[in-house]
């Protein structure tokens, strides 16, 4: 007898309908065909001890089981639920004729108990595009499906559970959850605020202007200057997250089983810090099944590097071609992946090896040149894609032991999202472009322009500080960003003289 059941598999960001045909014939041993793991082919030694201490039987007669289409690779234990009903439908164990109704997932224990698995919400995305009348899946992972809408969300904890469901000895209701309701209650709720830090105004104002902009920033500063402090507290001026934004992000994360259990809808921006020590692949994504790395799972959030120049000069490079087409492209032999990675980059360093190079009261010990070599690891292609640099000084004494209260991180983040809503409008016929950060060189002319005594400082300013051409438009594009927190239309003259005070590194003999 020939039975299909169907699951999914994941490749990317995206899924695909797995069909998964089961045949019981006249002969011996158990085969799986249509380019499975090791994982799945071991499933036969979990599906068998499972159906053992639950009462049935293994057919001790050929088993046959095909997963189409045979050209795409299936990988991980999350077959073992559908194989199994599979099985005991073919060998007439399992009595029903709805199991082509739904997309079945989980790994078996040896007791026939389910563990969640990786890759849900795509799956359960794809599920309602091909018109499934549900999914059902182990309870861990039911929140995460539910985010899908006009989809049965069935959870079970045990095989005996889903057979029980199917021959109708068990109703289970589908699990349904208002998402709107939980992401807005939720949203924008951090344990970190802006208040907690006193003094380093003018750091809080580069910060103010990175979010508005979506500009990246580089922090040159001595140890224990709040450099890391200060980029924690970055995601709570973002904006919230909006709903698309929520599921994109909720996408990745479950594709890299990085959800928690029993997580529904990421509502909050991530803040993903790798250590310094972290390879190409761990930051960019990949493997023989690519999965993403650092700089996907920050998409639409942070991604924080602290002590740059630590990092291994390869894995910087890597970044390069993300920051500029935001997104990473990962090619193999027979298939080439794409995942998205819209982040902002902050990146911290020390000014020198010792840490103490400019600093108002403690002497650097560094020989000469050593402070240029160690500048000179970040390089500068990397650099032309970070728009602000700024100098983070100790705060003193009386400065944190001051009594007045910080501004808070909601106050900064309203005139944020103002000065978004003006880029929001400017770029609406522009489908890849949503902040000034973004904008390509020809539209920075256009829309970037500036009056006479504008470029006449701009001139003085490269000429006498040896800035070099790449800072040119970057300057321009912060200049539009402080316009637009200032709420006025042109760009003036205190406005690029602003933006020309955040370009430190790009300064001919800063670190002589």
């Amino acid at each position: 007898m020939l039975t299909k059941t169907y699951g999914s598999a994941v490749q990317g960001v995206n899924a695909y309908t797995i069909t998964i045909e089961v045949v019981v014939t006249a002969g011996t041993l158990f085969y799986v065909v249509g380019l499975p793991d090791n994982a799945i082919k071991e499933s036969q030694q979990r599906i068998e001890s499972a159906l053992k201490l639950r009462g049935y039987r293994m057919p001790r007669t050929k088993v046959v089981v095909n997963m189409a289409p045979a050209d795409i690779r299936k990988e991980g234990a999350a077959y073992d639920l559908p194989i199994a009903l599979g099985i005991l439908h073919a060998s007439q164990q399992l009595n029903t004729e709805s199991l082509g109704d739904y997309i079945i997932m989980g790994e078996l224990s040896l007791d026939g108990a389910l563990r969640p698995i990786k890759g849900v919400l795509p799956i359960a995305i794809q599920a309602r595009k091909e018109g499934f009348k549900g999914i059902i899946l182990p309870k861990e992972n039911a929140q995460e499906a539910a985010i899908v809408n006009n989809l049965d969300v069935i959870p079970v904890e045990t095989m005996q559970q889903a057979i029980d469901f199917f021959e109708g000895r068990q109703v289970i209701e589908p699990v349904r959850i208002d998402t709107r309701d939980i992401f807005q209650h939720s949203a924008n709720q951090y344990a970190a605020d802006f208040a907690d830090v006193q003094g380093q105004e003018n750091i809080k104002r580069a910060l103010e202007i990175a979010a508005a902009g979506g500009h990246n920033v580089i922090m040159i500063g001595p140890p224990g200057a709040g450099k890391t402090m200060l980029a924690k507290r970055l995601p709570t001026i973002l904006p919230p997250l909006n709903m698309q934004e929520a599921l994109e992000t909720t996408k990745i994360h479950s594709v890299a089983g990085k959800l928690g259990t029993g997580q529904g809808l990421l509502n909050q921006r991530p803040f993903r810090a790798p250590h310094h020590t972290i390879s190409d692949v761990a930051l960019v994504g990949g493997g023989s099944n690519p999965q993403p790395g650092e700089i996907s799972l920050s998409h639409n959030g942070v991604l924080f590097l602290d002590e740059l120049p630590e990092f291994k000069r390869t894995v910087l490079e890597v970044m390069r071609q993300p920051l500029e087409e935001r997104r990473v492209t990962i090619s193999r032999a027979k298939v080439s992946i794409d995942f998205p990675a819209n982040f902002m980059l902050i990146a911290s360093m020390n000014p020198c090896p010792c840490g103490y190079y400019n600093h108002p009261e403690k002497e650097c010990v560094c020989g000469p040149g050593v402070v240029q070599k160690y500048l000179n690891k970040v390089s500068g292609p990397l650099l032309d894609r970070i728009d602000l640099h700024v100098e983070v000084t100790p705060v003193t004494f009386d400065q944190m032991t001051e009594t007045r209260k910080a501004e808070t991180s909601h106050d900064i983040q309203q005139r944020v999202e103002q000065a978004r809503a003006v880029q929001t409008k400017r770029f609406a016929e522009q489908a890849d472009i949503h902040s000034n950060a973004m904008m390509p060189s020809q539209m920075v002319k256009d829309i970037c322009q500036i009056s006479q005594a504008g470029r006449t400082l701009l001139k003085t300013a490269m000429e006498r500080l040896g800035l070099s051409a790449r800072a040119y438009d970057r300057i321009l594009k912060v200049a539009r960003t402080i316009a637009d927190l200032a709420g006025t239309e042109e760009i003036q003259i205190q406005h690029l003289a602003e933006a020309i005070q955040y370009r430190s590194l790009d300064r001919e003999g800063w670190a002589g």
